[in-house]
């Protein structure tokens, strides 16, 4: 028997190409059920304790921002406080780009590896976004992330620059 005759008689589903589709098909679907902009390492990883409902870090948006989502309240800006890490996406020259790159890529791990968030809201800034102490395994980020050398004590006010 021919090699393709053989396939013809597969049922559809069985076939190589028809099985590549249906996965990619359902990798496809798997994505678009995160919401815009997840992080995929993050999105559902890192239930939020407290009286939040089960808030999850969706993304880290730069060394003190982070997206959530909590059930009731939807998707959430929120500006981490205690602490000013560089800027990525308002870099004012290439060392508080490198700067900022290395401090997201801090809270990201940081975050990955607890076992136990807490989120405390503290208000909202000039920006909309709600204002959240973090705690990653009863620890303030903020204390971490400048103790390691990524930020900055910050309480308001005006902001150092990085360059």
């Amino acid at each position: 028997m021919a090699r393709g005759a053989s396939r013809r008689g597969l049922p559809r589903l069985f076939r190589p190409w028809a099985r590549l589709r249906l996965v990619v098909l359902a990798g496809g679907l798997g994505l678009a059920g995160l919401a815009p902009g997840a992080d995929p390492a993050l999105a559902g990883l890192t239930p939020v304790a407290g009286g939040d409902g089960g808030c999850h870090v969706l993304r880290v948006v730069d060394g003190d921002t982070v997206t959530l989502y909590c059930p009731g309240w939807g998707r959430i800006a929120a500006r981490l406080t205690g602490f000013d890490a560089p800027e990525i996406h308002a870099a004012r020259c290439l060392a508080e780009q490198v700067a900022a790159e290395h401090a997201a890529q801090a809270l990201h791990a940081m975050i990955r590896q607890a076992a136990v968030l807490e989120v405390i809201v503290q208000g909202t800034d000039r920006f909309s976004r709600v204002l959240v102490a973090l705690m990653l395994d009863g620890e303030n980020v903020a204390q971490r992330m400048i103790r390691e050398g990524h930020a900055r004590p910050y309480g308001g006010g005006q902001r150092g620059g990085w360059c």
